[in-house]
């Protein structure tokens, strides 16, 4: 599935992610997020394979992160080339919780043991917009093989299925994404202002959300805590 050239298509907004006619601006939630979710934050890219992809990388926000959309933070990159790339950071949990995603698109009786989950904030570009993290298994109608272990649906039919019980094992549900333009990812990694490992399913689905930065680190034998705040800059 090519995610991005459709953006290319028509409206970004009508195009990416499945839509909340909410989103982030119900009053409950827009508090929590008013802060580190602006307005106008747009980029775009084009699915084409590289070597030195970083796709299925963890980004670990360097202490020295300047941008409040991505300080201390964990983001998964889905897809990397060479005109941009696209991620969903897995440790911000909003205050809105799936149930309250399902009252936006009118699911009735939604299976009880989901309707308290979690969504993360999943990036400051179109917060308007679902993204369901999960492991592979059922087939839905639009999604992206992130690896082996790891998918990305953008279809309605997987919010469907798991507020039917019957969704996948594992999954994070998101509204909004992080997005580099062309070259703007690979300058950040020059400037040092992000660390990046592997990504396990273990970190995206299973470790709590407030111990995913530094357990990220510690992958690479880090204590990101005893990090200077001047080691890098975004």
């Amino acid at each position: 599935m090519d995610l991005h050239r459709a953006t290319r298509r028509g409206d970004r907004k009508s195009q990416l992610g499945i839509f909340f006619s909410n989103g982030l601006q119900r009053a409950d939630d827009a508090s929590a997020v008013s802060a580190i979710v602006p307005s106008g934050c747009w980029a775009d890219t084009v699915r084409m394979g590289l070597d030195g992809s970083l796709t299925n990388q963890l980004l670990i926000a360097m202490p020295g992160m300047a941008d409040p959309n991505f300080s201390t933070t964990v983001t998964l990159i889905c897809e990397h080339n060479d005109e941009g790339a696209l991620g969903i950071v897995i440790n911000r949990p909003l205050q809105l919780k799936f149930g309250g995603l399902l009252k936006q698109l009118d699911v009735a009786d939604p299976d009880p043991s989901v309707v308290d989950n979690p969504v993360m904030m999943g990036g400051p570009v179109g917060p308007e917009r679902g993204f369901v993290l999960h492991n592979p298994g059922a087939g839905f109608e639009n999604s992206l093989a992130v690896s082996d272990d790891i998918q990305l649906t953008l279809s309605r039919d997987v919010i469907d299925a798991m507020a039917s019980g019957v969704g996948p094992q594992k999954s994070l549900v998101a509204l909004g994404y992080a997005g580099w333009e062309a070259g703007q990812l690979e300058s950040e990694m020059l400037a040092n202002s992000w660390l990046n490992v592997p990504a396990s399913p273990g970190l995206v689905f299973d470790t709590p959300f407030n111990e995913r930065w530094m357990s990220a680190a510690r992958i690479l034998g880090i204590d990101i805590s005893q990090i200077s705040s001047d080691a890098g800059h975004a």
